[in-house]
């Protein structure tokens, strides 16, 4: 079995509970925008270019998931490499029309995200992957994503 159907099927041990997926389809991805927002958030150092995708701290890390994500499997990644450039431009739109600052709105929905999945886990019963292994804070947008792929008919 390859690294990521054992890393996904793990995540699934303790995400069995109907109503913990439905919290975690809605809270993974509000989570994982918070914290591009919040890299986004912190000044760089150095200002470089303005092209489509500015050079900051969210960039970077989410260049870092990508390869993550990437080595453990090419087409999962790809899938992915859309979404976090979706959470790229909502972060960028974000910070263009909100009337607060950016870091602001990303704490308060961040804090209410993740209380949403400390219920969806309680109903579980089981506590979250990330617990046992921080690597399972990266898994969760794969999993939802080999969900997406699944439907589809698409192997990851």
């Amino acid at each position: 079995m390859r690294k990521i159907e054992v890393l996904l099927n793990e995540y699934g041990e303790s995400h069995q509970d109907r109503r913990n997926k439905v919290i975690h389809w809605i809270c993974v991805p509000v989570i994982v925008w918070t914290v591009v927002a919040l890299l986004w958030s912190i000044p760089f150092p150095i200002e470089i270019g303005s092209g489509i995708v500015p050079v900051n701290w969210a960039v970077i890390a989410l260049l870092l998931a990508q390869i993550y994500y990437f080595r453990l499997s090419r087409r999962l990644g790809l899938g992915l490499l859309l979404y976090n450039l979706v959470m790229l431009w909502l972060t960028a739109a974000v910070d263009q029309a909100s009337p607060w600052p950016l870091w602001l709105v990303a704490v308060a929905v961040f804090v209410l995200a993740w209380i949403g999945q400390f219920i969806g886990h309680v109903f579980e019963g089981k506590r979250p992957s990330f617990f046992k292994d921080v690597q399972f804070l990266l898994i969760g947008p794969a999993w939802l994503m080999s969900f997406i792929y699944d439907k589809a008919g698409y192997k990851y």
